[in-house]
């Protein structure tokens, strides 16, 4: 599987309960929620993008979870962790 296959999607449109901001996305592979990618207001400054790899999902993948300058950088690191194992 390589990195094409994780997509992201608006948390509103890939949850379907509760209230979501614009910067908040779900990343999927192969249409399942496997991660998330969001702008949080507590994390190292300059970095205000996190990703997490979710429940259930980390089996020996490391990290699974950090901060990143933007977005995109932020989708690059969850990517580099998803591939190493699958």
């Amino acid at each position: 599987m390589d990195k094409d296959y994780l997509v992201l999607k608006r948390a509103s449109a890939s949850r379907s309960s509760g209230e979501w901001n614009d910067d908040d996305f779900g990343v999927l592979a192969e249409g399942v929620v496997v991660g998330r990618i969001l702008k949080v207001h507590a994390a190292p400054v300059g970095s205000p993008w996190m990703w997490t790899l979710g429940f259930g999902y980390h089996e020996a993948r490391t990290p699974t979870h950090g901060y990143a300058e933007t977005r995109e950088a932020a989708m690059a690191a969850f990517a580099k962790s998803w591939l190493r194992y699958s």
